[in-house]
C-alpha cells in the first residue's frame, strides 16, 4: 500500500471547531494534560441486521503517527479561533503529536455488534479530544461499506464472484476508494477502481463500455483488419472475412435473421477482439442480445477459437439477466464467464439466486458504495473515564446514555456453536480487549 497518499487524506485540520476551542479550555484551566479514555461505538447494528464489520483501523493508525500541526495550520486556527485566544495555545498545538496515545482496538475485519467499544483511545485529555471528528470519519463509512459488503456477499453465495464498480456513484473521491478498499475486506473479490489497485492492491477488473459499442456504425471503421494466430504464424488472417464467415453459420445454425444484426456493435466486437485477443469480454446488449449481441459474439468468439484464441465472456447490462444468461450459456462455450450488472441490490442479489441463471460474476455499484439501506452507521466517540475516575452522559434520551469507566470485551461461543459479544466495566488499570480468534498481543494496538 502506498503509505505517503494515505497518510495525507487526513490533517490534523480536517475536525470540527468546537474540538479546538474546548481544547483550549482544557489548555486554559491546566487540564490538557489530564489523562482521558474515549470509547468509539455504535448504537444500532445497521441496516437492520445482526451485526457490522468493524473498518477503518488502518487508517487511524496511519493518522495518529503522522498527527501534527503545521505552521500553516496553526496561523488558519489563529485566524479562526476567537480573538481573545492566548498566543501561547497556539505554540502548545505547534509541538503536539500523538507519542503519548495509545490505541486499543477489536482487529480489523471483525464481526461486531451495537454498544461494544470498538476502540479505546487513551491519552491527554486535549489531545485525545482532538481525535474524536476525525477517527469517527475514518471509522464510520469504512465499517458501513465494508458491512454492506458483507451482506451483499452472504446474499450471492459463496460461488459467485463480486466485482464492486461504484467509482462513478460514490460521495466524491475519497468515498470511491475508501469503498473500493473495505468492499475487497467485505467479501468482494475485484474492484474496477484502478487507483484502489495501485494504493491497496486490490484486484482490479473491467469489460467494455455501451458507449465503445455504440460508437462504431461500419465495418469499415474497424482498422487494423487483420489478426495472427496465437501459434505465432507470421501470416496474418483477414478477420472480418473470417467472422463473416461465421456468423453466416452461427445465424443457420440458431435460425437468426441476419437482417437484424447491428454492423457498428459487430465492428465494435471486431475492434476490441483485434486489440485483446487474449482478454474479449464484450457487453451485448447495447441493441439486442437476442437479435444482434449474442450472435455477434459468437461469431467473433468462433473466428478467434479457430485461431487459437479464447475468449473470455460476455457482459449483460439490462433486461432479464437470468434468462439471458441461460440463452447465453445454452448457445456458445462453457467455460465462459458471464457477467451480470444492472443497478444490482442485495434483494436482487438474493432474487437472483431463486431462479434458473448462469451468472458466474455480478457487478455492483450504486447500492453497494452508496449504502442506500442506511447512509450511515452512527459511531459515536465517548469519554468514560478522566484523571482515572469513569464518567457518564445521562441524557433526556435514554437511548444516548453512556457505560461509565474503560470496559473487557469478551467473546462466547455457547453450546451450538453461536457467538455471543459482551463487555463489562475492567476493574482500575485492567484493560483486556479479547476476541476467540486473536491474542493480547494482536488486539492491543500502541502508537
Amino acid at each position: 500500500m502506498k503509505v505517503n497518499s494515505q497518510t495525507n487524506r487526513v490533517p490534523p485540520l480536517l475536525t470540527d471547531l468546537y474540538q479546538f476551542t474546548m481544547a483550549y479550555a482544557y489548555w486554559r484551566t491546566g487540564r490538557h494534560r489530564e489523562p482521558a479514555v474515549f470509547e468509539l461505538f455504535f448504537r444500532d447494528n445497521p441496516f437492520g441486521g445482526g451485526f457490522s464489520l468493524f473498518a477503518g483501523l488502518h487508517d487511524c493508525l496511519l493518522f495518529l503517527r503522522s498527527f501534527r500541526f503545521t505552521d500553516q495550520d496553526v496561523d488558519f486556527l489563529r485566524s479562526v479561533l476567537p480573538p481573545a485566544t492566548d498566543p501561547a495555545f497556539f505554540e502548545f498545538l505547534r509541538g503536539l503529536d500523538c507519542s503519548g496515545v495509545t490505541l486499543r482496538s477489536v482487529p480489523e475485519g471483525t464481526v461486531v455488534f451495537a454498544r461494544v467499544p470498538l476502540m479505546e483511545v487513551a491519552g491527554p485529555l486535549a489531545v485525545v479530544q482532538l481525535l474524536e471528528t476525525s477517527l469517527l470519519c475514518l471509522v464510520n463509512y469504512a465499517s458501513l461499506v465494508c458491512s454492506n459488503a458483507a451482506r451483499f456477499r452472504l446474499a450471492a453465495g459463496p460461488r459467485r464472484r463480486l466485482l464492486e464498480m461504484g467509482l462513478r456513484r460514490a460521495q466524491g473521491p475519497d468515498g470511491g476508494l475508501t469503498a473500493s478498499r473495505y468492499t475487497y475486506i467485505g467479501g468482494f473479490d475485484l474492484t474496477s477502481n484502478v487507483q484502489a489497485g495501485f494504493l491497496f492492491g486490490t484486484p482490479v477488473a473491467g469489460t467494455m463500455a455501451h458507449s465503445y459499442v455504440t460508437s462504431f456504425t461500419s465495418l469499415e471503421e474497424v482498422w487494423p483488419q487483420t489478426l495472427v494466430a496465437a501459434n505465432g504464424d507470421p501470416d496474418p488472417v483477414d478477420f472480418i472475412s473470417l467472422t463473416k464467415g461465421w456468423l453466416s453459420r452461427v445465424c443457420e445454425l440458431l435460425g437468426a435473421e441476419s437482417g437484424k444484426i447491428r454492423e457498428g456493435e459487430l465492428a465494435a466486437f471486431l475492434s476490441y477482439a483485434i486489440a485483446y485477443p487474449h482478454n474479449f469480454l464484450p457487453v451485448i446488449d447495447s441493441y439486442s442480445v437476442g437479435c444482434s449481441g449474442l450472435l455477434n459474439f459468437c461469431a467473433v468468439a468462433l473466428a478467434l477459437s479457430e485461431l487459437g484464441y479464447r475468449p473470455v465472456g460476455v457482459r449483460l447490462d439490462s433486461g432479464d439477466l437470468c434468462s439471458q444468461s441461460v440463452d447465453v450459456r445454452l448457445s456458445t462455450f462453457d467455460s465462459l464467464i458471464i457477467v451480470g450488472t444492472n443497478n444490482i441490490s442485495e434483494q436482487s442479489m438474493a432474487e437472483l439466486n431463486k431462479k434458473e441463471n448462469e451468472i458466474d460474476v455480478v457487478g455492483v455499484g450504486t447500492h453497494l458504495v452508496t449504502c442506500t439501506k442506511q447512509p450511515s452507521l452512527g459511531c459515536v466517540y465517548k469519554l468514560v473515564e478522566v484523571r482515572g475516575r469513569p464518567t457518564m452522559k445521562i441524557s433526556e434520551d435514554p437511548q444516548k446514555s453512556t457505560v461509565p469507566g474503560r470496559k473487557a470485551v469478551y467473546r462466547l461461543m455457547d453450546t451450538e456453536g453461536e457467538n455471543h459479544t459482551y463487555y463489562t466495566v475492567a476493574p482500575k488499570n485492567i484493560l483486556p480487549i479479547k476476541t476467540q480468534t486473536s491474542t493480547d498481543n494482536q488486539s492491543r494496538l500502541l502508537i
